[in-house]
């Protein structure tokens, strides 16, 4: 295809979003007084060949561009590359333009991570510093636009982070560390290390999405490569694309139960569980994590079953992770069908052992249960328990963290609650556990070296635990157990 008619294609791909993050990567080959008449990404392109950064036999730094704001559509379609062939590409010394040891791709990843409120929190924060003008109007709108306005008032230089890390350390401490890791880099205490698979106890979305940080005295030393290896042993592999599937099994009306089970005839609709599931919280989430969501809603305990041995009985070869995300009304052990039926969790985990299901041995298995596992019931009109019984009766069941996981390896089982208790879901913002899940899983998977799911499943833990039924003063805790050998670790890139 001729070069120019390449050009164009690609830039009527590309969104304003992409356009901004496109002239923001490459500010260090065309200055922002230049960027300011360019109004479209084949603009960009054109302003790029004139400088020599991309010719008809060297698309590399194209590639590289949409490798970095994550168009990898646009670059399999328009290029005929992939995600893998940039990942190995960027890892040879010296290729990458955009280089994640600048201060550019730093800003830009910090840019990826800022939400709505954040930002707003940016501008109220630098509105002594920054035009009251500007920074009101439609001309500071994302985080790349404050970005750019700090680095015109001298706020902002790839040796001032000061102000950049003031910020920070006030909204969102994570970002800071960021920042400090960085600094790190930039002053040759520490070096990054790209190794494949994923390696290390601390996982960045550097050049290849799967970085090491060594200190630099121990990159001289006997047996450093040895030891680089022997940590890669310590994470589960996770770049198939996609990483695996999301099972999602939705249960709402459970209007078969109640004419169908006397005893149940006190169980309500599960309102507020597709703010959960469906097209809200779990399938976004997940989504980003680049699993294959799959979602089957009001299922009897025959539907669950049959669905479980489906997806048992798949190949999972070409995946490394399998994920299932059970919301239903539950007791010790157990979840209900849409028809009263009682399932043991046991049962559906089970499933999922290297003997019954041979292609995912080996690799993580995780299943969050969003039920309550006990039968004391929360009465009140906004927030509902996922229970069964209408008393305030509670059974000793020691058993049940001990049952419900299987004893073979690699196996990770988030619980909505503890046994013996009720678990909470609003009926118009869905329940705290998955709400807290899906928020906690967004906000440390994206960040610079990556938070492994234990530690996100212990956030979970702790932002629940605060949670507080008004009406009855009822609490929540949830509680994971887990088979797991390795850390688990779901990088975005």
């Amino acid at each position: 295809m001729d070069f120019h008619r390449l050009l164009f294609n690609i830039s009527e791909a590309l969104t304003t979003e992409d356009l901004v993050a496109l002239k923001f990567l490459s500010l260090e080959y065309i200055p922002l007084r230049k960027q300011e008449n360019i109004q479209d990404s084949e603009a960009l392109f054109l302003a790029l060949e004139e400088r020599g950064m991309m010719e008809k036999d060297d698309l590399s730094f194209l590639k590289e561009l949409l490798f970095r704001i994550n168009r990898i559509d646009v670059l399999t379609d328009k290029l005929h590359s992939s995600r893998e062939e940039m990942e190995r590409e960027l890892q040879i010394p010296g290729r990458a333009k955009v280089s994640p040891f600048r201060c550019r791709y730093l800003l830009f990843q910090l840019s990826e991570n800022i939400t709505t409120d954040e930002l707003k929190s940016w501008k109220f924060l630098l509105k002594k510093e920054l035009p009251k003008c500007k920074m009101d109007n439609e001309i500071v709108q994302t985080m790349i636009d404050v970005l750019i306005e700090m680095e015109k008032k001298g706020l902002l230089a790839e040796e001032n982070l000061k102000t950049l890390k003031t910020i920070c350390e006030k909204i969102d401490k994570s970002l800071l560390k960021k920042i400090e890791e960085y600094e790190l880099v930039q002053s040759g205490t520490v070096e990054m290390y790209v190794v494949e698979g994923h390696g290390g106890q601390r996982v960045s979305e550097g050049i290849g999405g799967d970085s090491l940080w060594v200190s630099q005295t121990a990159r001289d030393s006997p047996g450093t490569q040895e030891e680089i290896q022997q940590v890669q042993t310590d994470m589960y592999k996770m770049n198939s694309q996609p990483r695996g599937i999301c099972l999602i099994l939705n249960n709402h009306d459970f209007s078969k139960a109640r004419s169908e089970v006397p005893k149940l005839q006190q169980m309500k609709d599960r309102n507020g569980t597709n703010a959960d599931a469906g097209t809200a919280a779990l399938t976004k989430v997940f989504t980003k994590l680049h699993f294959e969501i799959k979602e089957h809603r009001d299922l009897t305990a025959a539907d669950i079953r049959h669905i479980t041995h489906m997806y048992r009985n798949k190949d999972h070869r070409a995946h490394d992770c399998f994920v299932c995300c059970i919301l239903s009304h539950g007791d010790k052990g157990i979840v209900f069908g849409t028809d009263g039926q009682e399932i043991p969790i046991q049962e559906l985990t089970t499933s999922f052992t290297g003997t019954n299901c041979p292609s995912l041995a080996g690799k993580p298995k995780v299943f969050f249960i969003q039920a309550c596992q006990g039968d004391t019931f929360q009465r009140g009109i906004h927030i509902e328990t996922d229970s069964t019984e209408t008393d305030y009766s509670v059974e000793a069941d020691a058993r049940f963290q001990l049952e419900c996981i299987p004893n073979e390896a690699d196996f990770l089982l988030g619980m909505a609650t503890m046994k013996d208790f009720v678990s909470y879901r609003s009926t118009t913002q869905g329940t705290w556990y998955i709400q807290s899940l899906c928020e906690h899983l967004e906000k440390s998977c994206p960040r610079f070296r990556g938070e492994d799911i234990l530690s996100i499943l212990t956030a979970v833990n702790q932002e629940v635990s605060r949670k507080n039924d008004r009406l009855n003063q009822g609490k929540q805790m949830p509680q994971p157990s887990f088979t797991l050998r390795k850390k688990l670790i779901f990088p975005i890139n």
